[in-house]
């Protein structure tokens, strides 16, 4: 029985989280632009087999710059650098193919971040935009260029306030050096007066404590987050007290998801349907 808690607590949160990304309307500009633009460059090179600068016998021609091109999708105006090559041969599928599947790559890209950006997320992708396979030199390529940008973008200064902070985690399985370790993954998501959801932060930590959950708060501060008023946890010590240390002007909730859930765990499961109503 607590294994299939476990299991329907996880599907819960995991798609808690997938709804707090994709109304995170500048976090899904920002995979949707890259992982285009890194689709553009390595059709390119595919067409030429030759990556940019590089001397090889089986070049097939060269590049010629770049002219702009918007595209317009549900999360706003893309813009975008398309190569183009000086015998004017080069032509790409991406944008009709987007716009023709433009939902389900979206939710591609979002599942793509939320497990990680991974080899084979970003070949399917690119199959998909080009209809065409890429070589593995150049999806490892784009992948490294996606990380560098997720990784800005997840380091991002924080312009505006967020009266509302919501701070929650949960234990993934992490392969690091060959071997399999679970890791606690933090979750910050702001929400600003509007009501728009942020997700402002996902870090990994050894397990949560107050030091993991103070460093990540802290970070938080160096990046600028400012107007907080609210925030909302579960009741974990640890976590409680870092909000205390670095956020101590704010008024904090326990959340009420995690109240009925921790309350159900005294509870017999045969009990949970009846008691939920009650408490609710």
């Amino acid at each position: 029985m607590t294994r299939k808690q476990d299991s329907a607590k996880v599907r819960k949160w995991s798609e808690e989280f997938r709804k707090a990304l994709s109304e995170d309307r500048d976090l899904l500009k920002t995979i949707i632009e890259e992982t285009l633009q890194e689709v553009l460059e390595g059709e390119m090179e595919e067409a030429l087999q030759a990556c940019k600068s590089e001397r090889t016998e089986t070049r097939l021609g060269y590049r010629a710059g770049y002219y702009s091109r918007t595209l317009v999708t549900r999360v706003g105006k893309v813009d975008l650098r398309v190569p183009q090559d000086r015998q004017g041969r080069f032509r790409t599928e991406v944008f009709e193919r987007y716009q023709r599947s433009e939902k389900a790559l979206v939710a591609a890209m979002l599942e793509m971040y939320v497990q990680g950006v991974s080899t084979r997320k970003v070949k399917a992708i690119t199959e998909e935009l080009c209809g065409h396979e890429f070589s593995s030199a150049t999806i490892s390529r784009i992948v490294g260029q996606l990380d560098a940008e997720l990784e800005k973008f997840a380091k991002r200064r924080l312009e505006e306030p967020y009266p509302y902070l919501v701070l929650d985690a949960r234990y993934e399985k992490v392969r690091e050096d060959g071997a399999v370790r679970s890791q606690a993954v933090l979750v910050a998501i702001g929400i600003n007066w509007e009501g728009k959801r942020s997700v402002l932060a996902v870090e990994l930590a050894s397990r949560e404590s107050l030091s993991s959950w103070r460093e990540l708060l802290t970070s938080l501060r160096g990046r600028s987050l400012h107007g907080v008023e609210f925030v909302v946890s579960d009741d974990h010590a640890g976590l409680r007290k870092a909000i205390q240390e670095v956020l101590p002007e704010v008024v904090w909730q326990r959340c009420y998801v995690h109240f009925l859930r921790n309350a159900l765990d005294y509870l017999p499961r045969k009990a949970d349907d009846d008691c939920l109503q009650e408490l609710r």
